[in-house]
């Protein structure tokens, strides 16, 4: 429907244009050739007139060129992350899921109960990686302001500088944004 309405944007713009230049000739051709002077005075205006009719149309139409590559570009990108306002409502849910599952059942029907928060967990795990949304990985990487939030900092003999040690929330990127950064702790 927005590209009907486009196009027919465009056949009025062009309709209004030849209809100018069409009243243009017409008085170019209609001009009394008895007085040369007055004659090439008129010519010159009118020619001035359907040049400068030429540029608005010329600029309008490298406008509406503008427009519809804007557009079009909006409409890749709101469909490249079409799952971002899912995602975003869904993480803090995630982020109750392991903690879960960090709980160590103590009988067989808890344990029962575990599996299926597991399997739930992953399945839903699955269906944001189809979407394109991946977790950050944070622990042994060097730290990134672009993927990961310093919260605090520590020493780990174990770990060079700059290194992240400790991670206390997951980041997401939803293919090269990022939805949420990751919440770590940074060795010195």
């Amino acid at each position: 429907m927005a590209e009907e309405k486009k196009q027919e944007n465009q056949q009025e713009v062009e309709a209004v244009f030849a209809e100018e230049d069409n009243q243009a000739n017409e008085k170019i051709n209609s001009v009394d050739t008895e007085d040369t002077d007055v004659t090439n005075k008129k010519v010159k205006e009118l020619q001035a007139k359907l040049e400068e009719s030429e540029n608005r149309y010329l600029r309008l139409r490298a406008d509406f060129d503008n427009f519809r590559r804007r557009a079009q570009i909006d409409r890749e990108a709101s469909e490249k992350y079409r799952a971002q306002s899912l995602a975003t409502n869904l993480l803090p849910a995630i982020d109750n899921f392991e903690r879960a599952m960090q709980i160590t059942p103590d009988n067989e029907q808890a344990k029962q109960l575990m599996q299926g928060v597991e399997m739930v967990y992953r399945n839903i795990i699955d269906a944001l990686k189809k979407e394109g949304i991946e977790e950050i990985e944070a622990v042994g990487k060097e730290f990134d302001p672009h993927y990961h939030q310093a919260i605090m900092q520590g020493e780990d003999e174990n770990y060079g500088s700059n290194i992240v040690i400790e991670e206390f929330q997951k980041g997401y990127v939803l293919k090269d944004r990022v939805i949420r950064p990751s919440m770590v702790k940074v060795n010195q």
